[in-house]
């Protein structure tokens, strides 16, 4: 039974006036570069929000609600909807302003059968902008199930700036040299480090209960339930251990063998499934060595977490960690992540180099301290060395709080304090 003409065109106008009413917090992101987008990106990243985000950014340009429309697939007032129903959006739209409309399509893999009306969508030329829930269909999916017609928008949780802006923090040249600006500052670095940016933790007083929720969600129902693991527990233990690794290569065989010390016994191609699940739904992203064979390449790797707060939980005393993660996420914003990522790379071979980004000939260190004077001398022999092997025009050392230059015979190597790194 299709569902009432009467019920659509009131949802459609609901929509309209809670939009309006949101608080819209600006993100950087180019929404206007291609008319087929759909946003991709760990749970509670804020994709939703993006489509607001343009709505609001229409609005304010001088368009008009006949312009486009907004329907969230997860609002109950559409229980019933099926594919059939989908040309009734048009039609609704049409008998309500005579326009064709840019359309926002949120959580439409709800749907059965919503892939032909996406697909026809594109093939009409209309203007479509989609989300998708990982739980339901991954964003690997909805990208094949719309044969190369739209663009992914990776959407990933706030950025240190924009964690800033949104807690309304200065970060100029002169807030840094005041003393209660800065000291305002280096405790939102510091809560940044250790809880990450998304966006709904962020004003909470207590974050640790919120994260652990997420995290829940993330590998219960859109890893677990939704590639029928039979052992959410084992993997759980999984995400601990690659927790506890980050910073350091490790292979499919040393997470198994770890694992069957405690689980029983645990095969390889068993990591490699649940490590491939954890990348489908944004929770790890992967870094490949540069130099390795195509085997080890894939099966000798570094995993970050898509943000630090879901990597906190997971341990204590973890700063180093946690500094090198955030290094990483601030890496991937800059030149993307997909499944192959071959933007940024580690070296490890006869030195190891943290990251190298091949198209800005980029080597960085991540070292929390220089202090000590071994380390000192580890991180700048490594990048000593580097230019000799590929070509390296900017070597950096990232820190928690030091900064300078170190010359040798390639040029200088700048030494950066994270939080000026990511703002």
């Amino acid at each position: 039974m299709a569902i009432a003409r009467n019920i659509l065109r009131q949802v459609l106008l609901d929509n309209q006036r809670d939009i309006e009413q949101y608080d819209i917090f600006r993100r950087d992101y180019d929404l206007s570069s291609f008319p087929l987008q759909v946003f991709v990106g760990v749970r509670r990243s804020g994709k939703s929000f993006l489509l607001f985000q343009k709505i609001r950014q229409m609005l304010a340009e001088g368009h008009g609600w006949e312009d486009m429309l907004y329907l969230d697939f997860e609002d109950q007032r559409l229980e019933g909807f099926t594919a059939d129903d989908f040309n009734l959006i048009l039609e609704c739209h049409q008998e309500m302003y005579g326009k064709r409309p840019m359309l926002f399509l949120d959580e439409i893999q709800n749907i059965d059968g919503w892939q032909k009306f996406a697909r026809n969508l594109a093939d009409r030329k209309y203007s479509v902008f989609i989300t998708g829930s990982n739980a339901s269909m991954l964003s690997k999916d909805i990208m094949s199930a719309l044969g190369g017609r739209y663009i992914p928008v990776e959407v990933y949780p706030f950025s240190f700036t924009e964690y800033l802006d949104f807690l309304a923090i200065p970060h100029d040249d002169m807030a840094l040299d005041a003393t209660e600006s800065r000291a305002r500052f280096m405790k939102a670095y510091n809560d940044y480090l250790a809880w990450g940016g998304l966006p709904e933790s962020i004003s909470l007083p207590v974050r640790r209960p919120y994260l652990s929720s997420v995290f829940q969600k993330i590998y219960l129902g859109d890893i677990a339930q939704r590639n029928g693991v039979s052992n959410p527990r084992l993997l759980q233990l999984l995400s601990k251990k690659i927790a506890e690794s980050i910073m350091q290569p490790i292979s499919y065989n040393r997470m198994a063998k770890v694992l069957s010390t405690i689980a029983g016994k645990v095969s390889v191609p068993t990591v490699s499934n649940y490590v491939g699940y954890s990348e489908d739904a944004w929770l790890l992203l992967r870094v490949r060595n540069i130099v390795s064979a195509f085997a080890e390449k894939e099966s000798v790797c570094k995993y970050y977490y898509i943000d630090n707060g879901l990597l906190s939980i997971q341990l204590l005393d973890i700063d180093t960690l946690l500094l090198e993660n955030a290094v990483a996420l601030s890496l991937f914003r800059r030149y993307g992540h997909d499944t192959d990522n071959e933007r940024v790379y580690f070296y490890n071979a006869n030195v190891e180099v943290d990251f190298y980004v091949p198209e800005d000939e980029l080597a960085v260190q991540v070292s929390y301290s220089l202090a000590d004077e071994k380390t000192r001398k580890r991180e700048v022999e490594a990048l000593g060395k580097f230019p000799k092997i590929y070509p390296c025009k900017h070597r950096v050392i990232v820190t928690y709080d030091e900064e300078g230059t170190i010359t040798d015979k390639y040029g200088v190597i700048e030494i950066v304090p994270c939080w000026r790194w990511m703002v």
